[in-house]
């Protein structure tokens, strides 16, 4: 496995993978999910690249950027024991240089739900994963549906701005429980990580809903209200039912839907959410 950090180093290992190359994109304190896309990318690429690098420009006046966990030499070995080829780990000042300003924004869809709670979270997103997809060349680019808004919004920038990459949107990966994996359930307590699982109880009982032959997408909303409301420890900062491709609210499921919601459990925000499709 060949690990770089320059441009210099990544340009010239790039050299010799000669064949499809799939990309995984990280901020590292890697998962089973990160590795479900490791996987699915070693199944359908003659290569395999991951990046980690945690983006600064992502993250709001109010997010610790700091407090990000970060254990990189346990993520190399996972990575090579997975069989990666390359792995770039850069470093800030080489993503944002001295002087840097030039930023890829998505317009519309980037507006609601994380957009609306995250101000300039997204910017921060697609332009990371624009230099990415320069710097790396990926024939296709594998991202987690648990941040689902963020696979649009890339979905969307990769058509707008003509990036020859695929975009792969791979299945969330749960604990036995239900709880989705993410690097930010490290900071729950005991009693935190046992209240999560209402986020995926309150997205299930809206499909259970779903099944049964609800269409109002107010009453899917107010089936997951009820579930999280019932958690003492639970802080709702938002739940939606969506259309799946532009991310606008629903009055009536008709089609691809996508329910989602945003909970502190303490001082932790968590993400979920699940895709009603006919």
């Amino acid at each position: 496995m060949m690990i770089v950090s320059t441009l210099d180093e990544l340009h010239s290992a790039r050299l010799l993978l000669d064949g499809t190359l799939g990309l995984v994109p990280t901020m590292g304190y890697l998962h089973e999910g990160h590795l479900s896309l490791v996987s699915r990318a070693k199944t359908e690429c003659t290569y395999v690249a991951v990046s980690i690098f945690v983006n600064p420009t992502q993250f709001g006046p109010n997010e610790d950027l700091s407090k990000y966990p970060r254990d990189l030499e346990r993520d190399l070995h996972l990575l090579e024991d997975a069989g990666v080829d390359l792995v770039w780990t850069p470093a800030p000042e080489d993503m944002y240089p001295t002087g840097f300003q030039t930023w890829v924004e998505v317009g519309q869809m980037t507006l609601p739900l994380e957009g609306a709670q995250r101000p300039g979270h997204f910017r921060g997103v697609t332009t990371v994963v624009s230099k990415l997809f320069n710097a790396v060349g990926p024939a296709k680019a594998y991202f987690g549906q648990k941040d689902a808004q963020q696979a649009a919004v890339i979905r969307q920038m990769t058509r707008d701005l003509n990036f020859p990459v695929e975009i792969v949107v791979c299945p969330i990966v749960r604990e036995p429980d239900g709880l989705a994996l993410s690097s930010r359930n490290v900071y729950l307590s005991p009693e935190e990580r046992k209240a999560a699982t209402g986020l995926y109880r309150a997205l299930s009982s809206a499909k259970a809903a779903y099944d049964r032959g609800e269409r109002n997408a107010g009453k899917l909303r107010q089936v997951m209200q009820d579930i999280l409301a019932s958690e003492p420890l639970a802080s709702t900062q938002y739940v939606s039912c969506a259309d799946y491709d532009t991310l606008q609210e629903l009055d009536e499921v008709t089609g691809k839907t996508l329910l989602s919601m945003a909970v502190f459990m303490g001082k932790t925000r968590l993400i979920d959410n699940l895709v009603l499709e006919d």
